[in-house]
């Protein structure tokens, strides 16, 4: 007779509101005896914080360290968390996996979802992107009718970023962090800026909006984000 294998869950919990989660990860979340999230090189874990009023099921908690440092590759340590996350599965337990945001567009799930999904049942639970939250916030429709959305990663060189951006009908540039300076510059070179709106941690209590002239580009987090929104006029 052979075992049963436990299920792997991904679940998006959104871009920082706690209430932001849905129903169907806040079920799965309560129900599950495994709960894995991403720290910080300090053990800090911002998706942790983000559920932690929902971690009454006393669930075995699975800290996974992923390093995002140009030197370094993570590589090595998706692998070992991968591992991991087997072992629990193997023994027939269900594992729920917390990603920020969605897991799907740039989410850390993914990279555990290449290397567990072929040997475990999985399932994948959609959440609010940060690039819809941002739109939210600043109360700036992205995209009307047939309009063209991209979304940029700011670690793009320069020319590939100006390419990019002289094309856009409407944008969203992520993981800005170091990046800011080099983005605002080919926003200027395009003519850009007075479309360009800041955010910076949207929906958290610490959110901040503000000019993008008036960025310092030393202070700029990784959960950032500048949008170009639709031109469309209602008129036309």
């Amino acid at each position: 007779m052979t075992e049963q294998v436990g299920r792997l869950y991904g679940i998006g919990i959104g871009p920082g509101d706690p209430e932001l989660l849905t129903l169907k990860a806040f079920r799965l979340l309560q129900a599950a005896p495994v709960v894995a999230y991403p720290v910080s090189e300090h053990h800090k874990s911002l998706a942790r914080s983000i559920v932690a009023d929902y971690l009454t099921g006393n669930p075995i908690e699975v800290p996974m360290y992923f390093p995002f440092k140009v030197d370094q590759s993570a590589q090595p340590f998706y692998d070992q968390a991968a591992e991991t996350l087997a072992n629990h599965l193997a023994a027939g337990r269900d594992v729920v996996v917390l990603c920020e945001g969605d897991p799907f567009l740039y989410g850390t799930f993914m990279y555990l979802f290449t290397r567990l999904s072929d040997r475990f049942p999985t399932e994948v639970v959609p959440g609010v992107s940060s690039v819809m939250a941002s739109a939210a916030m600043l109360g700036v429709p992205l995209t009307y009718r047939n309009d063209v959305l991209s979304v940029i990663p700011a670690p793009l060189p320069a020319e590939v970023l100006k390419t990019r951006l002289a094309n856009a009908e409407a944008a969203a540039i992520i993981k800005l962090g170091r990046h800011f300076a080099k983005v605002r510059a080919v926003l200027a070179q395009l003519n850009l800026l007075h479309r360009a709106i800041y955010i910076e941690r949207a929906t958290m209590q610490n959110q901040r909006v503000v000019p993008i002239t008036e960025v310092d580009p030393a202070a700029v987090p990784y959960f950032s984000q500048i949008l170009l929104p639709s031109q469309w006029q209602p008129h036309e």
